[in-house]
């Protein structure tokens, strides 16, 4: 049942960069919300069959909306794994060369210790990019705007998470309120601390209405320094990126 969430055949619709993001050159129609909400559960799915559902736990390591793929129904299937590694139950974390996309790495790439809640990071990022309708790094803006999850990070703290909402759509407009219940999922992946996000499994149930969204989260998602989220101290193995390359510019 799993497979049905991950790539194994055509996908005609392409990636969901070519659905999300509103640019000049592309004249595709905005997603409505309820397709949004679709393919961001579908996601969940998938990745909370990688984590929890296998013999092994699957870190994907390089979620974003270029490999998660669409069929001609907006279903989701998350693609390419050739970054992926292996967890063997019992381990708590595993030591590992920085790997992924810029902007869409959790904040303990700067340790290299990595569990699969560096996915849920990620996750939560392609969450705000599908509501905002803007990729998470988009230089064309103005030098404040440029960093969407630094943006998050102002706008929850001035209260204005309405901002964010993809103005180019009407019906993301009308369902502003549910879009902001979206936000605080995504807020609560976005948290630097791994420990503080909630499972994948848990992120699939608050999607379908059977759990609520723990509210009570730091509003702090882009590491400035190492000590921000408790580095768990050098690692000979492998030298830690820079800041920059994780959260991205500040």
């Amino acid at each position: 049942k799993g497979l049905s969430y991950l790539h194994e055949e055509c996908m005609p619709k392409g990636s969901l960069d070519r659905w999300i993001y509103c640019r000049h050159d592309n004249d595709a129609p905005p997603l409505d919300w309820s397709t949004r909400c679709k393919i961001i559960t579908q996601i969940a799915k998938g990745l909370s069959y990688l984590h929890e559902e296998c013999t092994k736990r699957i870190a994907h390591l390089d979620v974003k909306p270029q490999n998660i793929l669409l069929d001609d129904n907006f279903n989701a299937k998350l693609s390419d794994f050739g970054l992926c590694k292996l967890i063997d139950r019992d381990m708590s974390q595993v030591v590992t060369r920085m790997r992924g996309t810029p902007g869409y790495l959790a904040p303990e790439w700067l340790t290299s210790h990595i569990t699969e809640k560096a996915d849920i990071y990620s996750f939560g990022v392609v969450v705000m990019e599908i509501i905002s309708g803007r990729k998470n790094l988009d230089t064309s803006r103005s030098e404040e705007s440029i960093h969407l999850i630094t943006l998050l990070e102002e706008k929850v703290k001035s209260d204005r998470l309405v901002d964010l909402i993809d103005n180019s759509s009407n019906d993301m407009q009308a369902h502003k309120q549910d879009v902001i219940q979206m936000m605080m999922l995504a807020m609560w992946c976005l948290q630097i601390d791994c420990k503080k996000r909630p499972k994948m499994s848990e992120v699939v149930k608050v999607l379908e209405g059977t759990m609520k969204t723990d509210l009570n989260i730091e509003h702090n998602f882009v590491v400035t320094t190492p000590a921000n989220f408790g580095s768990t101290g050098n690692v000979s193995s492998s030298a830690p990126p820079l800041a920059s390359d994780v959260s991205g510019p500040r």
